[in-house]
């Protein structure tokens, strides 16, 4: 597959990710997800049509309609699909929060896992083990509470099609770490939100559990499991799992 085409199986997975979001709203070229419990920032942004071509107004459309949701006015898509909207944001004031590399399991990646000794990583559908998955990545990514909101967007990722990884000590049962991969759209799926609690990064176990989900999602049938890397010493290890480089994402915000 080349590049272009994942990019656009990636853009067309991100849009109906959002549509199928409780609240959204369509602002000229633009899609926006909005999270009516939380202004996570990367829970609520937009995404542009390919090829679109906005105006400033309908970015400053776009930026009243954060606004007034008092939400951070942000966007997160790939740039090679719509180049024209960059310098419009850029002259309404948004700054780059960084370009990740977006990285595809190739159907000849996924290297033999090598397990944990003192680690055990399941699939998990539970409210009491989903709640330990919603802590222990609300721990891993600085939120100090969870809610019964959090509880419930795991629990429609695993009933829409997704999974919750759920990474434990085997002796005490302590939650280690979790990730997931979200609802699939036509074969594809993102595995995202990866944490793992600071005392126990750097054993090797978020590259347990984002193996074992990519596994599972291929094993489901899923044949495009992709992720996006945080930074490049991030993507050098996912290359190392059996993912390849397949475009970029921009994260822009105002």
């Amino acid at each position: 597959m080349s590049d272009q085409t994942a990019a656009a199986r990636i853009a067309a997975y991100l849009r109906a990710h959002i549509a199928a979001r409780a609240t959204t709203a369509r602002v000229g070229p633009f899609l926006v997800a909005f999270d009516q419990h939380s202004d996570n920032r990367y829970r609520n942004y937009a995404l542009p049509e390919n090829s679109a071509e906005p105006t400033l107004q309908e970015v400053q459309y776009l930026i009243n309609t954060f606004e007034e949701r008092r939400r951070v006015p942000r966007l997160e898509y790939m740039p090679e699909l719509a180049p024209a909207v960059l310098p419009v944001l850029v002259d309404a004031g948004f700054r780059t929060e960084g370009l990740l590399p977006v990285m595809v399991c190739s159907n000849v990646g996924l290297p033999p896992q090598e397990p944990i000794a003192w680690v055990s990583i399941s699939m998990v559908s539970s409210d009491v083990d989903l709640e330990s998955a919603a802590r222990v990545q609300n721990e891993a990514y600085g939120e100090p509470n969870t809610s019964p909101a959090d509880v419930a967007r795991l629990r429609s990722t695993v009933s829409r099609g997704g999974a919750v990884a759920l990474a434990r000590d085997t002796q005490t049962g302590e939650a280690l770490g979790s990730a997931l991969y979200s609802a699939p759209v036509d074969g594809a799926t993102e595995i995202a939100a990866l944490g793992v609690r600071s005392e126990f990064r750097r054993r090797g176990i978020g590259s347990g559990l984002t193996t074992a989900l990519a596994r599972h999602a291929r094993g489901h049938r899923i044949d495009f499991p992709f992720l996006m890397a945080a930074h490049d010493s991030e993507a050098s290890l996912y290359r190392r799992l059996g993912f390849s480089d397949c475009g970029t994402i921009l994260h822009i915000s105002r």
